[in-house]
């Protein structure tokens, strides 16, 4: 009798174990088909000759990212800087009505500009962006009176493609105050773009920005303005984009206006694929951020890149920077991207 009631109880052990390995296995299987993880990590060395000669190695970027799949239509994004000082760079869910309809809630990239959205693992350019995105989406604080919010903020967005994606829509309403931050003001930002698809290689379309900001420092370049202080901050954008085999090319043209100042860019961008995975960077970048006081700068950069496996590549670039107002200067860049 014992030892029929030992192998029963060794016999039921041994299915509850197997019953725990396959839940076990539901369990895994369940989370590696619903939850995709990913990162990437941007290091280099900078040699700059403005305001003096500076070298330093640095890191970019470090960024993870992860994204879950609750529903067939309904998903959540979460993203996370690690460099300098750690932030949350995006939180948002997503439900999918339609093909051509989908909501977005949370914080994510303001859809301002064809450059604002793209990840900087695809940027051409080592700074990451032009001067006249970087400045008129409040990327990397080189306006004052926005700040530095990485081209983010909070709210509600609608997107789509119309037409067997021959149109890219977006309409999203933004606190207009950066990442990481409520709202300082009662307005909010109305942002809408518009992107047209006529062939497989040409993308052409535009992009605005309308609403009231809430000062977060001084600048020189609007001294009218005071910390607090709510101003009218409207943007728009108008370019394009080629992608053919042997080259890409993106272009645009950027305005605003802060209060009673106005500012204008313009860059064209353009990557030339000479070998396999070797390509040829040149850009020309333009920004006038104060009409008033004609406060220009024109950058030319030359670089080259070599993706030695996917996603993964390095650059080198130098930039000559043309100052209207101050010493013109150089800078020699070099970057790793390394992705998973």
């Amino acid at each position: 009798m014992k030892r029929t009631l030992l192998s029963f109880a060794f016999l039921l052990s041994a299915l509850m174990a197997t019953a725990q390995d396959a839940c076990l296995n539901d369990v895994v299987n369940t989370l590696k088909d619903r939850i995709s993880l990913a990162g990437y990590a941007q290091v280099g060395y900078t040699y700059d000759d403005a305001d003096g000669a500076s070298n330093t190695f640095d890191i970019k970027r470090v960024i993870f990212m992860a994204q879950g799949k609750i529903t067939d239509r309904w998903t959540c994004y979460f993203m996370y800087s690690f460099a300098n000082t750690g932030k949350i760079l995006e939180a948002y869910t997503e439900y999918k009505f339609l093909p051509q309809l989908t909501a977005r809630i949370g914080q994510f990239k303001t859809m301002y500009t064809i450059e604002n959205p793209m990840s900087p693992c695809y940027v051409e350019l080592i700074n990451c962006y032009s001067q006249s995105v970087n400045y008129l989406a409040g990327i990397n604080g080189s306006d004052p009176l926005y700040g530095s919010s990485s081209g983010r903020d909070m709210g509600l967005l609608i997107y789509g493609d119309l037409f067997g994606k021959l149109v890219n829509y977006n309409f999203a309403l933004m606190n207009g105050q950066g990442i990481n931050l409520k709202d300082k003001n009662n307005q909010k930002d109305i942002v809408g773009s518009l992107m047209v698809n006529p062939l497989d290689w040409l993308s052409v379309g535009g992009s605005f920005v309308t609403g009231k900001g809430c000062a977060v420092a001084v600048s020189a370049l609007n001294p009218d303005i005071q910390v607090g202080e709510n101003y009218t901050r409207n943007r728009w954008s108008a370019g394009a984009v080629i992608k053919t085999k042997p080259v890409d090319v993106r272009t645009e043209y950027l305005a605003g206006k802060d209060g009673h100042i106005k500012s204008d860019g313009y860059y064209v961008t353009a990557s030339a694929h000479v070998f396999p995975k070797f390509d040829v960077i040149a850009s020309y970048d333009y920004l006038n951020k104060s009409k008033v006081l004609d406060d220009k700068q024109t950058n030319y950069v030359v670089g080259l890149q070599y993706w030695f496996y996917p996603k993964c590549r390095i650059q080198a670039q130098y930039t000559y920077c043309n100052r209207h107002i101050g010493d013109n200067s150089n800078l020699l860049q070099a970057q790793l991207q390394v992705r998973f």
